[in-house]
């Protein structure tokens, strides 16, 4: 065999196991890229925002470490209060690693919770000015979150995040509609149960959510009555909600006798009960508590200045009220 035919040779025979080494690798690379092992390179727009070093070790594979070294640049940011700059740096850490929950999780509550409550406090601000970014914030901790939700659809722990967001009675009421917004948190809480990874409380917390959307009564009280069978569920809560949803299907009925059938006699009904009764701000409804509290007052004997029954409802949540009069 001749020298250059020999030399052809060998280049066939590197070709062909090149050629068999790059369908290898890119099956690898596939695989470890569904696995979560290894990451996907950052889009180019991202790469100018993260800087040149971040840059260079995210194209190397390493994008999670750059997440990392960026989370404590928003932590820094978070002690500082520069929202705008927690905001934006928890936007590129998502995007180097989109299936990370923790970072979705601090994103969120950063702009929802701290952020939001920052504002709400900054006396230095015009009174319009600090509701209005009050607003801003949770809106935009919400946005975050359901972006963390499409990245990662089959995770609970986010979707149990969003219920827990628009069933707080600090949050719901910064949006126009706050039925709505606990008819979402239950459907949220539904999803988490659905990934089969959620909290076992999440059921119970869709059931709280649910009873707090007016005209959802008969769909609450049929879940309160499945989630009652089991003992593991009979917290205050749940009890409570049982009884008034059952006041609301009869409200002629003995509210005395099936207040003591729920929470096993007089005293621990009154009690239960006049703790519920407070809870307005809440939006928990309300039906027959009144009526059995003054019934079960009676045959408690109490004094009149203890009587629950007397004081009048505390009134609902009203944001306007919570902010304390400033110059506008």
């Amino acid at each position: 065999m001749t020298r250059p035919v020999k030399i052809m040779c060998a280049a066939a025979i590197l070709l062909g196991f090149g050629a068999a080494r790059m369908k290898f690798e890119e099956r690898l690379t596939a695989d470890l890229l569904r696995s979560g092992l290894l990451a996907e390179k950052p889009p180019a727009n991202m790469r100018g925002r993260i800087g040149q070093t971040f840059s260079a070790v995210a194209l190397g594979g390493l994008r999670t470490l750059a997440a990392t070294f960026l989370n404590l640049r928003a932590f820094t940011a978070f002690t500082e209060h520069k929202w705008d700059e927690v905001e934006a740096t928890y936007d590129i850490i998502v995007g180097l690693a989109p299936r990370t929950t923790y970072y979705w999780e601090s994103g969120w509550h950063h702009m929802a919770y701290n952020a939001a409550a920052a504002c709400f406090t900054d006396t230095s601000l015009p009174l319009y000015r600090r509701k209005d970014e009050w607003r801003t914030w949770i809106y935009k901790g919400k946005a975050f979150l359901e972006r963390g939700i499409e990245a990662n659809p089959d995770d609970g722990q986010l979707y149990t995040d969003l219920g827990f967001m628009l069933s707080d009675s600090n949050k719901f009421v910064a949006f126009p509609d706050p039925d709505q917004c606990l008819a979402a948190a239950a459907e949220a809480y539904r999803k988490a149960a659905q990934t089969g990874n959620a909290m076992e409380y999440v059921t119970r917390a869709r059931f709280y959510a649910l009873a707090r959307v007016s005209g959802g009564e008969a769909e609450a009280l049929a879940m309160a009555r499945t989630l009652y069978e089991n003992p593991r569920n009979r917290t205050p809560t749940l009890e409570n909600l049982l009884f008034v949803l059952e006041s609301w299907e009869q409200p002629a009925s003995d509210a005395t006798a099936r207040a003591i059938r729920i929470f096993g006699n007089e005293r621990e009904a009154y009690q239960s009960l006049s703790k519920h009764w407070v809870r307005t701000g809440e939006r928990f409804p309300v039906y027959g508590v009144a009526k059995a509290m003054a019934e079960l007052e009676d045959r408690l004997n109490l004094p009149a200045d203890q009587r629950v029954s007397r004081r009048p409802l505390p009134p609902p949540p009203d944001p306007e009220s919570w902010f304390e009069k400033g110059d506008e």
